[in-house]
């Protein structure tokens, strides 16, 4: 029984020592390939190739490399920075793994600089250069796109305080502008009301006036009408007295 145990697990290993040693050489043939699409810059190609050999193995450094690579020639920046942060992720044990991995990882570093720089995104090239500087120092063309990000990391700095001292001072502008009409309604607004209340003055005098005018009307017929029956009666009188004469006559 137990000769039948180390045939079995014998069997087993040498299966599992087969099915890896197929993995490998199906992983290579991929990258193989793709590495022959990519010089002949038939890079979608190339993607093809290489997504191929990540099936077989998830992790390789090498296939994360040369698809982002691939992706970053085809100018699909988003995808093409996913594959570098994944090998940017795994610094320190490929460090540890092999130091001749340092090369590999201030490229990877340097291209998410250029990302960064495609996309306006300064402050993200700025830290990604010194990483890929850091890795190596040497690298006179990332040390110029590191000044270049510098700069125009400070550029768009000064552009948006700018933009917030022009936002401010319109906002300021705007609020003067609102006090001002604001200012302006309530001065028409009690221009309006000195208006309706001196209208409403004249209307009270005119009405007094009208008032005392009527009165003054009333009184002067009443004292017409006084002044006339007082000659009426003057008129009777004489007339009585008159007649009072000539009857004496006769």
């Amino acid at each position: 029984m137990k000769v039948g145990y180390k045939i079995i697990i014998g069997i087993t290993i040498g299966l599992l020592c087969s099915n890896a040693v197929s993995g490998q050489k199906e992983e290579r043939k991929q990258v193989r390939q793709g590495n022959k699409s990519y010089k002949s810059e038939k890079f979608t190609e190339s993607e093809i190739a290489y997504r191929k050999s990540l099936e077989v193995n998830p992790r390789s450094t090498e296939g994360l490399f040369n698809l982002g690579n691939a992706l970053y020639r085809q100018e699909k920046y988003p995808e093409a920075a996913e594959q570098y942060q994944l090998i940017a992720a795994q610094k320190e044990r490929l460090l540890s793994e092999n130091p001749a991995n340092t090369d590999r990882l201030a490229q990877v570093f340097h291209n998410l600089g250029n990302i960064g720089m495609k996309n306006k995104e300064y402050a993200k090239s700025v830290e990604a250069y010194k990483q890929s500087l850091r890795m190596n120092p040497k690298d006179d063309e990332t040390r110029y796109n590191l000044a270049l990000a510098q700069k125009l990391l400070e550029d768009q700095q000064n552009q948006e305080q700018d933009q917030d001292q022009d936002q401010n001072e319109d906002n300021q502008q705007e609020d003067q502008q609102q006090d001002q009409n604001q200012n302006e309604e309530q001065n028409q607004d009690q221009q309006q009301d000195d208006q309706k209340e001196d209208k409403t003055q004249e209307e009270q005098q005119q009405n007094e006036q009208m008032s005392q005018d009527n009165a003054q009307q009333i009184l002067d017929a009443f004292l017409q009408d006084e002044k006339d029956t007082q000659e009426k009666v003057k008129q009777a009188q004489a007339k009585q007295q008159e007649r009072r004469k000539t009857d004496k006559q006769w």
